[in-house]
């Protein structure tokens, strides 16, 4: 019985592996190729925190938009997403960031959408409540900076600099707190559908995230089968690793080596 509990613990953790090393290739097939890009930032952001991946996607031939989401209701933030694929041409890769992972699970039914990109995201499935997921998961540290003023939620600036954009050059996140977005409170309460189930689905994870636990990321990128790439980054990939996340983006759309 000992010998046999090894066994399984090894066997246990070559799974692990085969799960969890980067890249992951979950997908065998290459996606169809897409002329599109929509873009989608998370809660307490604007559309500037992609800024640094578009140029790399529009240096590809992609055409691309980010959306500027508001963040006070899902309904609201899907309306705004949903305006901006249909004004899109052709097949489109949507790809969102941190709570927007939400807005790419409820919006990601387009028809038009034939790809599905998260980003240190949220990834719920059909109607889950995803606090309580959360909670089974480690909490991470920027949740004590997080202040509600009648409603609407924003974070401290030390708590911004030293968790939610580490690994962001200092004066880069001092922007970027600066154009911080305040988000509902209700937001992240709020339940979705869950497209991943029904499209090809990348993920980047960010294994020194200190905003959402990288054990929920790896878990989340599992259950969708996503082709899943592991990033020395902090929460704010998108800004700290720009060329990773426009590659993977790129995959999405057809257009990866």
């Amino acid at each position: 019985m000992r010998t046999s509990g090894k066994l399984a613990a090894v066997a246990a953790g070559m799974l692990s592996a085969l799960l969890f090393s980067a890249p992951v290739s979950a997908q065998a097939s290459k996606p169809p190729a897409a002329r599109n890009v929509v873009l989608v930032h998370g809660a307490w952001a604007d559309g500037s925190s992609w800024s640094e991946v578009i140029p790399r996607l529009q240096a590809a031939g992609l055409n691309v938009t980010a959306v500027q989401n508001p963040l006070t209701s899902l309904a609201d933030a899907v309306a705004a997403a949903r305006h901006v694929l249909a004004l899109q041409d052709g097949p489109t890769v949507l790809a969102g960031h941190s709570w927007s992972g939400t807005l790419v699970s409820e919006a990601g039914d387009d028809p038009k959408v034939t790809a599905l990109v998260y980003v240190a995201a949220r990834a719920p499935d059909a109607g889950e409540d995803f606090v309580a997921l959360s909670a089974k998961f480690s909490t991470m540290p920027v949740r004590a900076g997080v202040q509600d003023h009648d409603g609407l939620t924003t974070i401290s600036e030390q708590a911004f600099l030293k968790y939610f954009a580490n690994g962001v050059a200092h004066k880069k996140a001092e922007v970027l707190y600066a154009v911080q977005e305040p988000t509902a409170a209700s937001l992240f309460a709020e339940r979705t559908v869950a497209a991943w189930r029904s499209k090809p689905s990348w993920y980047a994870v960010s294994k020194l995230d200190q905003t959402i636990a990288p054990d929920l990321e790896r878990f989340l990128a599992a259950r969708m089968k996503a082709t899943t790439v592991e990033l020395d980054a902090g929460h704010l990939s998108l800004v700290s690793h720009p060329r990773e996340i426009a590659d993977l983006i790129l995959a999405a759309a057809g257009r990866g080596k």
